[in-house]
């Protein structure tokens, strides 16, 4: 039986004319993301919260075909999200919510939410929502395999779990946010008859700088041995999120690594939980995000709309 090589970077159609903007782009699954499109002839822009450090990562992508950029973005400060947004003014093909932290002490957002599900969700709903009258194609939004965890849910009572707080629940309730938002954001750009498609994709276990901050000693130790001996390095973390930006794909669709536990492989479509298909759970989780992040989705003329004036800005 001949062999069929598994889909990989080079495999990406050409993306010559075409704009992305990458979240959390200047390490990790993030500057792999850039470099893939880039190479493959895209105009990407890294949205990073240090500059500097974004400079740098941009610097690394040499020899693409395409060409790449540097905005600010602090995902954690939603002055900062509508400042992007507003600097917008370009058709963009693709939105990548990249970005993330993981298993950090407990922290506030500039605004006041857990760390988290403020950075994780309710920045990026906010900055999909803003950019959405802008994007043209697709919104692939990057979750995990941490959605899976026992008893997992969205604390709708307590979002910020204040009281209850422990890391690994504050980010699985993210991840879970991340699929929900997916879920909902597609069912809305149906019944609006849009074109624009929503998808997630998760990496499986990635080598990258994100497990270095997890607040527990052991589960660093645990991570480092992890990432030697199990896990993919980032340019094959980042496959699956490429497959789901590039490849002809239904709306909501998850994408993730074939392998054994999802942990590692070419990308594939891969299962969510049932508390990750729940519409109900995904129109409230919708609801509450707009009403503390103050951004809904625009309307069809493409005016954003205030969630707290129900308004159209002018």
């Amino acid at each position: 039986m001949a062999h069929t090589p598994k889909w990989n970077a080079t495999d990406i159609p050409d993306q010559t004319g075409r704009t992305a903007v990458v979240t959390g782009a200047n390490s990790g699954l993030g500057i792999a993301t850039v470099d893939a499109l880039a190479r493959a002839g895209a105009h990407v822009v890294l949205a990073v919260r240090d500059t500097a450090r974004g400079e740098a990562a941009a610097d690394t992508v040499r020899g693409a075909r395409g060409s790449v950029e540097v905005r600010r973005l602090d995902l954690a400060d939603l002055a900062s999200v509508r400042a992007f947004a507003a600097a917008w003014h370009d058709p963009l093909d693709l939105l990548i919510n990249n970005a993330g932290v993981m298993n950090i002490p407990e922290s506030r957002t500039k605004d006041g939410f857990e760390m988290q599900f403020g950075t994780n969700h309710l920045g990026h709903f906010a900055l999909t929502n803003l950019l959405l009258p802008y994007v043209t194609d697709r919104v692939v939004t990057v979750a995990s395999g941490a959605h899976r965890m026992p008893g997992n849910r969205i604390h709708f009572d307590n979002l910020n779990l204040t009281g209850e707080y422990r890391p690994i629940t504050a980010y699985s309730q993210s991840k879970l946010a991340n699929l929900l938002f997916t879920l909902e954001l597609q069912r809305r750009l149906t019944a609006a008859g849009s074109p624009v498609r929503a998808l997630a994709a998760h990496p499986g276990w990635a080598a990258t700088n994100l497990q270095g901050a997890d607040v527990s000693a052991v589960r660093r130790a645990v991570m480092r041995v992890g990432n030697r001996v199990i896990a993919q390095d980032n340019r094959a973390g980042a496959l699956p999120t490429l497959y789901a930006a590039t490849q002809d794909l239904p709306g909501a669709s998850y994408l993730g690594p074939e392998g054994l536990g999802e942990l590692r492989g070419a990308p594939a479509m891969v299962g969510r939980t049932a508390a990750a298909c729940d519409p109900e759970s995904a129109g409230r989780l919708w609801q509450a995000s707009e009403e503390l992040t103050g951004v809904a989705l625009p309307p069809p003329d493409g005016r954003p709309v205030t969630a707290e004036s129900g308004h159209r800005e002018a």
